[in-house]
């Protein structure tokens, strides 16, 4: 059972719609179920032999009567608004259980606490089988404001009571952090406009991207306007510092033509000036990160640094913990950009999804996860995808997901724990699209028998307690491919395996020569690391040293322009 409060000023407004057809004529037997006085609340849906607009006229003026008491001096945004609408699926309700819920809820969120006779008034119209709207106007008998301090978190507490006491599906509790949910006015709009998503979303989800590529505060004005997306910044009338700013979407005007504008906080809390500037320190150009000769640096870099994430997500230290889930929304924003295979799609509906996983109630650490943001922001200046790499990256990303929706889990984080879970599925079915080609295309390339025998007796004595279980494991012809290729980049394979099967257990992988796999694939080239450091102290570079200049980043790139609108 989902509430929804909000606030207005036009009361009139609000009851002609209620009792009228709805946008698309979806409003069928309109009536009030519950009121403040039901034998002194005209009903518009229950009177046939008086007009609609004479009813409308009365009810207004009985349910506004407290405000014109004031003698005109309406306090601002008066109206008190909170749909409540069952979850898809649950049984039908009738008029009477409608009433106790409407009751219920205008008691918890203090509009009007049940035995109190100066309580404001209220009605609550039904006009469709799965909600019920309550309206409500904030003035009482005695001239005084209602107590409705957090009334949007006393409503959704008050609904999970009702969910368990009624036998309705049981949702998830917030805590304050979800983004504003678009309107049903924003949903009409999208969808006379023949779009699949509002405006809100759309620009909550490039803002999310841009953020994660740039490097700064002007360069995340400075792209999101290069996607056609108005930026209105809000100056301190001292400093003349940034203080706010607002977007908006290009095309979605008003009925006036002016723009329609959404300020960063209200499209996400961590979308605000300040929250951004937390992960979005003002770093000058030559800060950013340099020429690389190895292409695969970058997803080799984000591929280690998720690796550490993991770690810290069982350190116990909450903070980091959830600065690096900050990040690692960033790094599968990037991730999406930086693939061109088939399985993109569902890397970007992943990033979409972690979003809301991303933030919690906990005050996130973002200093603890300079490295992970650092290569993330590589990420996305990279001009090439690495084939065996790439999937090393998206398997270490499915094993970070799946534990972040544990970590949530376990504090209770209901809202972020199922999101974390759906980005998992999604990256699991990336995975699953491209990882048995690669893994396949290696045991095809396995080395002979001779070879496969002398890493058989390595694994036995680096892993002894695993050994039966990687020996037998399907992948376990892959890996031997694997360890052939490390070991002529200049590692030793018994030390190596000994090496990534401690980084971190293997006894709960159900394929634990996949794991190893994946995780040496990530292992640097030593050979080539030690011609880099060689080149280096000879004072020679293999390329002489130039102005950084990365590729276009992952969110101006022509197939991330294009509005979903």
């Amino acid at each position: 059972m989902v509430p929804d409060v909000s606030t207005g000023s036009d009361t009139r407004g609000l009851i002609a719609y209620l009792f009228g057809p709805g946008r698309r004529d979806e409003h069928t037997n309109q009536h009030i179920v519950a009121a403040w006085d039901m034998t002194g609340a005209p009903d518009p849906g229950r009177a046939p032999e008086a007009t609609y607009t004479l009813l409308a006229k009365r009810l207004d003026h009985h349910v506004d009567l407290r405000t014109r008491e004031l003698g005109g001096k309406k306090p601002p945004r008066h109206v008190w608004h909170c749909p409540v609408r069952t979850a898809p699926g649950d049984r039908y309700l009738t008029d009477t259980v409608w009433a106790e819920v409407a009751r219920r809820i205008v008691h918890a969120t203090g509009i009007a606490p049940e035995g109190d006779d100066k309580a404001c008034r209220w009605i609550a119209v039904r006009h469709a089988d799965d909600h019920i709207h309550i309206m409500a106007t904030t003035v009482r008998a005695d001239g005084r404001r209602p107590r409705t301090h957090h009334d949007g978190r006393r409503a959704q507490a008050e609904c999970r009571k009702i969910e368990a006491e009624f036998g309705l599906r049981r949702l998830m509790s917030s805590d304050l952090t979800a983004p504003r949910t678009p309107t049903g006015a924003e949903h009409a709009k999208a969808e006379r406009q023949g779009q699949t998503v509002t405006a809100r979303h759309w620009l909550r989800e490039q803002a999310y991207a841009v953020a994660a590529a740039v490097h700064n505060e002007a360069d995340y004005f400075t792209v999101l306007q290069s996607l056609g997306i108005k930026v209105k910044t809000r100056l301190g009338p001292e400093t003349g510092d940034v203080i706010g700013y607002s977007l908006a979407a290009p095309g979605d005007t008003n009925a006036a033509g002016e723009p329609v504008w959404y300020g960063g906080s209200k499209l996400a809390p961590d979308l605000s000036i300040n929250r951004l500037r937390e992960r979005l320190p003002d770093q000058e150009v030559a800060d950013r990160p340099p020429y690389v000769a190895d292409p695969t640096d970058p997803w080799r870099h984000t591929t280690t640094a998720i690796h550490t994430a993991h770690t810290v997500l069982d350190s116990g230290d909450d903070a980091a913990a959830q600065g690096h889930l900050a990040a690692f929304g960033d790094a599968l924003h990037n991730i999406a950009a930086a693939t061109t295979s088939p399985h993109r799609a569902e890397l970007r509906a992943a990033a979409m999804a972690f979003n809301r996983a991303r933030r919690s109630a906990t005050r996130a650490d973002h200093q603890a996860a300079t490295a992970l943001r650092k290569a993330a922001k590589e990420l996305a200046y990279a001009s090439s995808e690495p084939g065996g790499l790439a999937i090393a990256l998206l398997f270490a990303t499915v094993h970070l997901a799946r534990a972040a929706a544990k970590w949530h889990e376990q504090r209770g984080h209901e809202q972020q724990a199922a999101a974390a879970e759906e980005a998992f599925r999604h990256l699991q079915a990336g995975y699953q699209q491209a990882g048995p080609t690669v893994l396949a295309d290696l045991a095809r390339r396995a080395p002979r028998a001779a070879t496969a025998r002398r890493f058989e007796q390595d694994v036995r004595a680096a892993l002894p307690d695993h050994a039966d279980r990687i020996l037998t494991d399907p992948a376990w012809a892959a890996l031997t491919a694997t360890l052939a290729h490390a070991e002529t980049a200049g590692h030793s394979p018994r030390r190596l395996l000994a090496e990534v099967g401690t980084q971190r257990e293997l006894d709960s992988a159900e394929h634990p020569a996949e794991v190893l796999n994946w995780r040496i694939t990530a292992q640097p080239n030593r050979r080539t690391q030690a011609a880099r450091s060689r080149s280096t102290i000879s004072g020679t570079s293999a390329r002489p040293a130039t102005p950084h200049s990365p590729a276009t980043p992952a969110a101006t790139r022509p197939e991330e322009r294009s509005r979903h609108r």
